[in-house]
């Protein structure tokens, strides 16, 4: 089993005829966990309610997710981009379902009470935020989908254990399937040829890490590279043998991953 985690970046949406193609091709089970988050700025504007990105204490950044900002994301991560994943997958022969985490209680957590947050050099608290973590999958259903021959093709939000939506980090999702789907490979495909020493030179590619080791690489990770590297280490505290952080913009995207191009942690 493997897992095709398809960013939600520009040129990665630009590229999805060609991302989609690649998979279609390829002879084994996947599950697809894709993000929007280019989109959702933008439509987000276009609405009067431009994101709002906010810094934890840790360095993490993540989008700060009110009532409004909920809807909106429901509307763009499980409306527009999903279904037009599934859609293309479908033209190109692929028996895709779409599936946010709330369907079918597909991905269930909690509910952040508040985060912490870092602003004017003070750590404050937000409240009426809809985030939080992924603690528990619907294993029951996907293996039943992926049995009978179906894609899956996921997005956030979650549900809460209270049955509210909740927004949750792809790589946090991707890492939650690892616990309840035996998977192989994991595959995230974004707009960078990997992780860099230095982010303005694409040919600092760091092609190998031993999964030991990841913690040392945390250094070389900037902005939401930092989140994909903490949740790999999470990820590989289940039988998983391989993460592939690839180029999302290349024409053969994830085969040339698996042929070794990107930064392969095993």
């Amino acid at each position: 089993m493997m897992i095709i985690k398809i960013g939600g970046g520009k040129d990665i949406k630009n590229n999805l005829d060609n991302i989609l193609s690649d998979i279609a091709n390829l002879n084994e089970k996947v599950i697809i966990v894709h993000g929007a988050n280019h989109e959702m700025k933008i439509i987000s504007e276009k609405l009067g309610k431009p994101e709002r990105i906010v810094k934890s204490p840790s360095g993490f950044t993540s989008r700060y997710t009110d009532k409004e900002t909920i809807e909106i994301f429901e509307m763009v991560y499980s409306g527009i981009a999903n279904k037009r994943i599934v859609q293309k997958l479908q033209k190109l022969g692929v028996n895709a379902l779409g599936l946010s985490g709330l369907d079918g209680r597909l991905l269930v957590g909690k509910r952040k009470p508040y985060v912490k947050i870092v602003k004017d050099e003070k750590i404050k608290l937000l409240r009426e935020n809809y985030t939080g973590t992924v603690e528990k999958i619907n294993s029951e259903l996907l293996n039943l989908l992926i049995k009978n021959d179906y894609v899956p093709v996921i997005a956030p939000p979650a549900i809460s254990f209270k049955g509210e939506p909740i927004n949750v980090d792809n790589d946090r999702i991707v890492g939650a399937l690892c616990k309840g789907i035996k998977t192989d490979t994991i595959i995230s495909l974004f707009e960078a040829p990997g992780l860099l020493k230095d982010l303005n030179d694409p040919d600092s590619l760091i092609n190998k890490i031993d999964k030991d080791e990841l913690e040392n690489y945390m250094k070389f990770a900037k902005g939401r590279m930092k989140k994909k590297i903490h949740h790999a280490q999470d990820a590989f505290e289940n039988d998983l043998r391989k993460i592939i952080f690839s180029d999302g913009r290349t024409k053969n995207p994830v085969t040339d991953a698996l042929d070794g191009r990107g930064t392969i942690i095993e």
